[in-house]
């Protein structure tokens, strides 16, 4: 089926949108989506990079934000999840092999739809299991992308408090080995807003709750043994010296303090070791700080006007009016 984006109540279609899919090396047709920039002056492109779970249509509100401050957006969704070919014979399945295969992915989506039909220079956002994607690609976009902000890093999981990290890993490799990589070790978040997760924003989460109940194909459920394995197996090759010193490209991490899916202090130990890396926490926010309330946003897309070089809306421009 060709590719389509999907508005939804109180989450309109971003303007100037053009929408297709991409071939991955082994084959996967991968859905993306486009974005010319509303404000001027144009200052480039930002490849936004969603996390575990999330699909295109979670990010309409961030695009038209980065529109009107003059930049194009080009973004993805990761295999198996969205409008992305699955990977497992059950669509729901949140489940990757390998997380070098989500890496393998950016390669061709910038040489068949960043390069030809986006405007430079290039700036990579990424989202918790995007920002750990975005991480590892690093050292290959040393010479494409100028800076990198990632957002609540997958730099370590938040355990159950029944199970430490180790244990965690331990489990999950158990399970791969044995076959049963496809069981499902961790629910989704809670359907309603009370006990969430992830933010505190009940309009921002009704909202992206209405996307995947309109569009039920777009949604998986919780992350499989094999995917959490890829986790850890991606963290320990992040943390390998020789990984670290090949990592060039200036980054800032924003992490969310009150954050119960990702390893706050395990973000903060990551970047102090990462010399090209800077970190902001941001108080009392949860896990998807673009999602969050505006006290808690504003914050970040004031950092993001402060490290994304020349991206500071002009207060005289038509589009800041």
């Amino acid at each position: 089926m060709p590719a389509q984006l999907y508005e939804t109540s109180g989450n309109p279609l971003p303007p100037h949108a053009t929408v297709g899919k991409f071939r991955a090396r082994d084959g996967k047709m991968l859905r993306y989506a486009r974005f010319a920039a509303e404000g001027r002056p144009l200052r480039g492109t930002i490849v936004l990079l969603p996390g575990r779970s999330e699909s295109i249509e979670k990010y309409f509100e961030t695009i038209s934000d980065l529109s009107k401050r003059g930049f194009g957006v080009a973004i993805f969704d990761l295999r198996g999840q969205g409008g992305s070919d699955r990977l497992a014979r059950n669509p729901r399945l949140g489940f990757v092999t390998d997380f070098q295969d989500y890496v393998a992915d950016i390669e061709p989506f910038f040489q068949d739809v960043v390069l030809p039909d986006c405007r430079g220079p290039y700036f990579v956002l990424g989202h918790s299991t995007g920002a750990l994607v975005a991480l590892l690609a690093a050292p290959a976009l040393s010479n494409r992308v100028q800076r990198m902000m990632l957002l609540s890093p997958l730099f370590g999981l938040a355990p159950p408090a029944s199970l430490s990290p180790r244990n965690t890993c331990r489990l999950c490799r158990l399970l791969h080995a044995t076959g049963l990589g496809q069981l499902t070790v961790k629910r989704p978040d809670t359907a309603t807003f009370d006990g969430n997760l992830l933010t505190s924003d009940a309009q921002r989460y009704d909202r992206n709750q209405t996307i995947f109940s309109a569009r039920p194909e777009l949604g998986i459920g919780g992350p499989t043994a094999t995917w959490v394995r890829s986790v850890f197996h991606a963290l320990d090759q992040a943390q390998s010296s020789q990984f670290k010193a090949r990592v060039t490209v200036p980054i800032l991490v924003v992490a969310a303090s009150a954050d119960r899916v990702v390893d706050t202090g395990a973000t903060e130990r990551y970047v102090a070791g990462l010399r090209t890396a800077s970190l902001l926490t941001i108080q009392g926010a949860r896990h998807e700080l673009l999602q969050e309330r505006d006290i808690f946003r504003e914050q970040l897309l004031a950092a993001f006007d402060a490290f994304i070089p020349g991206s500071a809306p002009d207060p005289f421009s038509p589009a800041a009016i």
